[in-house]
């Protein structure tokens, strides 16, 4: 680890600031507080024994918030959200970058910047990639019946949407975990999450871009200002890009260059990214706009001033992401698997000495595991994980193989009082998903969750743990959020609509049931056949020769209503109305509060 005495990164962060909010806290229209300035006031103090030295280290810098001034001409909002907005001023107005999480939080970050740089209206909006927190608060600086450029990567729109529907009520439910976001903030709790403190809890929106980015080297003009876009598919993001201010020296790196190790695999859940890729577009960048660059910023954490520092900075991070991956399949094609792999792994001590390589996000430890995922998927080619007994069932036989719970509990608190946690935690994990009413095997793992957490330099593992030993003490939490909001769910086409609906089909349920309902929309060009068989909701745009069960005739815009509600009084349809009604009774309703780390 890098000497604690450093300050480089402090002197980083606190550059160009201008100014902050008077208000403690950021309220939606009903009131309840979505951002808490004053949560983190305890991390103004010395590191406690309840924290990582350097995490209590990341969260001091990621805690600062107020306005920031980057170059000439541009700023950022940080500390205001899990992200970091940018404001690029034009000719006529400002360009805004990333705004953030929620409008709530976005429109106090606009107020925030008006009020020192004078109220200028904003004149577009860039949205670096497919990330809620780059794009969730647009309706805070771009209100209803506003009409502005919205520049996008390609894919921006698809993926954006995608992410959040599909698997979005699990991915949302861990996220809660991730990010810690109902522990309390204290030395014992939530003290951060490495790429920010946490998330905020208002509304999340969505504008569809009019201006989408499709090629490395696209230059566009917008409000005077000239930008130079870099595409970056399949990096930190499957949508996100890249781009260069020629004529203020200055270089946004999105989210693929922070202060820190990201993640290959977020826990949360996601898609795994590709390493390869990501560090091959950090050359890309390097050799694009390097030497034209004074300063680097990102849409998380503080800038990088100095053509020379900038570069290094990319350098290693490009060093980074490639030195796992190279090495993960180095070790595999040996015959190491993932879990044997992230314990072998250790990083070049020059990036070791690296605080922006330091795993407060991601971790050297999950990132591998998720580079052998992405190359040989969770097979590690041992027939006795071919097959496995699913989490209870093993849990009740290995129990009784170790001499019942009370033998376990004697044995997990000797590991405990030794340090051993992470055997202590696996053993403990069998006797609580045996029996989930034992509540000394549950408080027991809790304070080995506890010490795990408290021990941890990566935010989200210590939030996981931590989130975890309160579930176990009975405090489940309930998600603040809807990932897919009005705006999202607008903005879903007819197919992802049925696919949504596909993704419910309680397949059991539904094996004897077969039937199909044409649906004509007033304002497409096709319609679109869906057909129920075998457990499966297909959709097809052909229609065969056979009729339909059910034909609707609607425009796009109804079907989301209509199928919320069931109800076909609105519209027009001819057939056997009782099949949408059948169709609706074979869906299972997601669970969002679902149990983590109980069964």
């Amino acid at each position: 680890m890098p000497p604690l005495e450093d300050r480089a990164d402090f002197e980083a962060a606190d550059r160009g600031f201008v100014g902050t909010t008077s208000q403690d806290t950021i309220r939606d229209a009903r009131g309840r507080i979505v951002w808490d300035f004053g949560a983190y006031a305890f991390l103004t103090g010395p590191c406690p024994d309840t924290a990582h030295p350097s995490l209590w280290r990341q969260s001091q810098l990621t805690a600062k918030h107020g306005l920031y001034q980057v170059a000439e001409g541009i700023y950022q909002v940080r500390g205001f959200d899990l992200s970091n907005v940018s404001f690029v001023e034009g000719e006529r107005g400002v360009i805004v970058i990333d705004p953030l999480l929620s409008t709530e939080c976005a429109a106090a970050a606009a107020e925030l910047y008006r009020r020192h740089r004078g109220d200028r209206p904003v004149t577009a909006v860039v949205f670096s990639h497919s990330h809620a927190d780059h794009f969730g608060g647009v309706r805070g600086v771009v209100p209803d019946g506003g009409d502005v450029p919205v520049i996008a990567p390609a894919g921006f729109f698809e993926h954006a949407v995608s992410e959040n529907v599909y698997a979005g009520t699990a991915m949302n439910r861990r996220a809660i975990y991730m990010y810690g976001a109902a522990l309390p903030k204290s030395a014992t709790g939530q003290i951060g999450a490495g790429l920010g403190q946490t998330t905020s809890t208002g509304t999340i929106s969505l504008i569809e871009p009019t201006l989408h980015v499709t090629r490395t080297g696209q230059d566009e003009v917008i409000d005077g200002v000239r930008i130079v876009f870099q595409l970056t598919p399949g990096t930190e993001a499957p949508a996100e890009m890249n781009f260069f201010f020629p004529g203020r020296r200055a270089l946004c790196m999105a989210e693929n260059a922070t202060h820190n190790l990201h993640n290959v695999l977020t826990l949360r859940g996601a898609l795994v990214r590709d390493p390869r890729a990501w560090s091959r577009y950090l050359t890309e960048a390097i050799e694009m706009f390097a030497a034209d660059s004074d300063v680097l910023f990102a849409s998380h954490h503080w800038p990088t001033w100095g053509t020379r520092e900038l570069t290094v900075f990319l350098s290693q991070q490009r060093d980074l992401y490639a030195y796992l991956h190279d090495q993960t399949l180095r070790l595999l094609n040996q015959g190491h698997t993932g879990l044997e792999i992230a314990e072998m792994i250790e990083l070049p001590p020059a990036l070791d000495r690296a605080w922006h390589a330091r795993g407060y996000y991601g971790s050297v430890s999950h990132n591998v595991k998720a580079v052998y995922q992405r190359y040989m998927g969770w097979f590690d080619g041992n027939p006795a994980h071919l097959w496995e007994l699913p989490p209870q069932e093993s849990a009740r036989r290995h129990v009784e193989l170790m001499g019942g719970a009370p033998n376990i509990l004697s044995k997990a608190e000797e590991a405990y009082r030794a340090g051993e946690w992470r055997w202590a935690a696996q053993i403990l994990n069998y006797v609580v998903f045996a029996d989930p009413t034992d509540n000394a095997a549950r408080e027991l793992l809790a304070k080995v969750y506890d010490g795990l957490g408290r021990g941890s330099e990566n935010g989200t593992w210590r939030n996981f743990y931590l989130q975890g030993a309160a579930e176990l003490r009975g405090d489940k939490p309930r998600n603040p959020i809807d990932s897919a909001g009005p705006d999202l769910a607008r903005a879903l086409s007819a197919e992802q609509i049925f696919d949504s609906l596909a993704i419910r089909v309680n397949g059991p349920r539904a094996w004897d049931t077969r039937l199909t309902i044409d649906w004509n929309f007033t304002d497409l060009e096709e319609g679109i056949r869906t057909s129920l068989a075998n457990g499966v909701l297909t959709q097809t745009r052909s229609r065969e020769a056979t009729p339909a069960d059910l034909t609707v005739t609607l425009a796009e815009p109804q079907l989301l209503a209509l199928l919320a509600s069931g109800d076909l009084g609105g519209v027009q349809a001819t057939g056997d109305r009782r099949a949408l009604t059948t169709l609706m009774d074979l869906l299972d309703a997601p669970d969002p509060d679902f149990d983590i780390v109980t069964p």
